[in-house]
This record gives structure tokens, C-alpha cells and sequence, in this order.
């Protein structure tokens, strides 16, 4: 398919809508301050052994069939990977993206810092239950006071933004253009200024973006590094990306680690390939298998059933974890999910890695996040099934 969107056409003020976003989501560096992932010399091997979905079909509820194609076009794929067994067993790219193209995955973005959080963790360089002012002590006179990282992990910090502060978080990320009478901040501005009135931590599953925000200085803190160099370090070069990733930042260079990463499709998908590899690559414990089984086993399920997304979900049993969906009943499942489409799903038991990367119109519309899904279980049926 053609490209629709011509880059001057896309600006703050439209990049996040269609057909914009196809050209902007495979362009931000063009668009906003960016750090550089570097890539390793030396990528995973991803085998190609293709696979047809000839038997792949879905009623589209209106009591006709949709095919594999009919379902990418109706979820705005850019971009599809489907790894199964560590094959890549589908390829397929659409509206100007490449293989070697970066496509910001939005939120998705956490799930990426929860595994960096983990290694860290692991390396005994972070403490997930320290309150996060051990780390960031500007922070301890507002409503994160007495906050842990783990509750940022989980989204279970008793943080709710009134109108007023949500408007300073959306100057403080950079990714909107100011109105006249508007003062440009920073996130540290941002959080040193929080001002809302606090709640209790460890409450239901509350979705506040500002938490992976606040987590990514606190790592930065903790071990003097930038996030984007942490990326590379431990998780990029280790796990063999073939190609350079980029995390957006602030104007004063905070990192946006809750939406910020732009990433290759096929390095999407290596990271789920390493999940399913238990962190473990050529000898080397990536990412430590415990902070793995903790994410797919310990979540609290009580919490997810009294939040805020349960009822869109259908209600399935999960948890959020370190940034991470979890389906519990059977088959299970991890995944990550970003605004307007970007997924990565994790399919354990039965060793499928499902990368996806979009430009759907709206930021989330119930209606293709449950086509998805959907399609997600008929490729499970199919592959299973050969």
C-alpha cells in the first residue's frame, strides 16, 4: 500500500490521528527529541519457516467470514511478525514500514521497562519495594509519598490526576503543542509540582501513565545511567536487536518510558522469543527467569477484577504485572499493549511470539482491541494444529 501521509502533513498537533499517524509512527525523531538504542553486531536468528493460515477464519459479526488479510486490514496493521518454535512462521509489512524501520510501540513501552526493572533487580542494582523518594527524593512531599516501585510497576499507586494536573502531564511529555498561554515544563517539573490530593498504594489496578514515567528517573537515578543507554546495555545488545531502537525524551531529556520506544518489528518479537526462552540466550541469563515467572504467576488477580479495565476484557482472570498482562485462565497468556495498536503477545506453553504494530485511528476502540484477540487465539488454533 502507498504511504498516505507526506511529512510535512504530520506535526504535534495531528501525529497521534490518521493518516498521519502512518507516516509519524515510524518518524519520530522527525517529530520529537529521541535517545539512541543501540543495536548488537550480532542478531538472534530468526529461521523463516512460513506458514499460510489457509484455515485461519473469523465471523466479523455480521455473519461473514474474515481471513488472515481481511483481519490485518481491519486492525490498521503496519506490520505483523509471528514467531512459532523461534521460526519466524509470518512476515508481512503495509503503509511504508520496512523490516528495518523503528514504529513507536506507545505503551507497550512499559512492559519493556518492566524488564529492565527486573534485571536491574536481579543485579541487585534497584530495590523494587524501596518507596520510590529513596530514589527521587523531589517526589516525598506529594502524592507519591510512601509509593514503592513496585506499586509504579504494577499500577497500584494511590495517584489520580484531577483535569488540571492531567494538562501538566500532557505540557510536561512533550508530545502536544502549547497553547499561547501555556508555560512549557519538564516531567521533574511535573512531578516536583504534583499537587493532587493522595490515596492509599496498593489498591485496584489504576492505569495512571505518569507511574512508568516517574519509574524511568528513578532508574536513571539509581544507577547514574540514562534509560535509553540501560535499554541497550542490558536488554538490546544482550539479546541480539539487529537494528538501532530510539526512546523518546522530554525537553530537559527525562526519558518517556511509559510510551516512548520506537522499535523494529523483528526486535518486537525477540524480545518475546527471549520471554519464551526463560531470559536465557547462548549461555548468558539475560533477564533473570524469576522476575519472568513472577510476572506470569504472582500479579494480584483481586486487584485487576476491581479495576478499570477488567470489564473490557470479558471477565477473564488476569493481573498486571511489572508491566505486563497476564491472562491466567487457559491458554495463557502475556502481553504488553500500546495505544492505537502496537501489541506484543507471549504464548508460553505453546512457544508463539506475536508481534503487531499499527496505526489504528482511535487510541483504544474496544471493537479491534477484542478482533485482535480473537485473532491471536485463531492463530494459536491454526499453528497448533499445523
Amino acid at each position: 500500500m502507498s504511504d498516505t501521509s507526506e511529512p510535512e502533513a504530520a506535526d504535534l498537533s495531528n501525529w497521534r490521528s490518521s493518516p498521519h499517524s502512518r507516516w509519524a509512527f515510524r518518524n519520530v525523531p522527525r517529530l520529537l527529541p529521541v535517545a539512541d538504542i543501540a543495536a548488537s553486531s550480532q542478531p538472534m536468528p530468526l529461521p523463516q519457516k512460513p506458514f499460510a493460515f489457509e484455515r485461519f477464519g473469523l465471523a466479523d459479526g455480521s455473519g461473514g467470514p474474515l481471513g488472515f488479510d481481511d483481519v490485518l486490514k481491519a486492525t490498521d496493521t503496519d506490520g505483523l511478525v509471528v514467531l512459532h518454535r523461534g521460526c519466524i512462521v509470518h512476515e508481512s509489512y503495509r503503509h511504508g514500514l520496512t523490516p528495518h524501520t523503528p514504529h513507536i510501540i506507545m505503551s507497550a513501552s512499559k512492559s519493556i521497562v518492566g524488564l529492565i526493572a527486573g534485571i536491574l533487580a536481579g543485579e541487585g542494582t534497584l530495590d523494587i519495594d524501596a518507596p520510590v523518594s529513596a530514589y527521587v527524593p523531589e517526589i516525598a512531599a506529594t502524592a507519591y509519598a510512601h509509593a514503592t516501585l513496585r506499586h509504579l510497576l504494577d499500577m497500584r499507586a494511590g495517584v489520580v490526576l484531577d483535569e488540571r494536573q492531567a494538562r501538566a502531564y500532557a505540557i510536561a511529555t512533550n508530545w502536544e503543542p502549547l497553547a499561547a498561554t501555556e508555560t512549557p515544563i519538564g516531567l521533574s517539573d511535573f512531578f516536583r509540582g504534583l499537587d493532587v490530593a493522595p490515596r492509599p498504594h496498593s489498591g485496584p489496578f489504576r492505569y495512571v501513565s505518569a507511574n512508568t514515567d516517574l519509574l524511568g528517573w528513578a532508574i536513571e537515578r539509581a544507577t547514574g545511567q540514562s534509560f535509553a543507554s540501560l535499554i541497550s546495555e542490558r536488554l538490546w545488545q544482550p539479546m541480539g536487536a539487529e537494528d538501532r531502537a530510539f526512546l523518546a525524551v522530554d525537553r530537559d531529556g527525562l526519558p518517556r518510558c511509559t510510551g516512548g520506544i520506537c522499535a523494529t518489528l523483528r526486535d518486537f518479537a525477540r524480545v518475546g522469543q527471549l520471554m519464551l526462552a526463560g531470559g536465557h540466550l547462548d549461555g548468558r541469563q539475560i533477564i533473570p527467569r524469576a522476575w519472568l515467572d513472577d510476572i506470569a504467576e504472582d500479579g494480584d488477580r483481586a486487584a485487576w477484577a476491581q479495576g478499570e479495565f477488567a470489564a473490557g476484557f470479558g471477565g477473564r482472570t488476569m493481573s498486571y504485572r511489572s508491566g505486563w498482562y497476564v491472562v491466567h485462565d487457559q491458554p495463557g497468556m502475556l502481553f504488553a499493549m500500546g495505544i492505537h495498536g502496537q501489541n506484543l503477545f507471549v504464548d508460553r506453553a505453546n512457544q508463539i511470539v506475536i508481534a503487531k504494530l499499527s496505526s489504528q485511528h482511535l487510541p483504544i476502540d474496544p471493537r479491534v482491541v477484542g478482533l485482535t484477540h480473537r485473532a491471536v487465539g485463531e492463530m494459536r488454533r491454526c499453528l497448533s494444529e499445523g
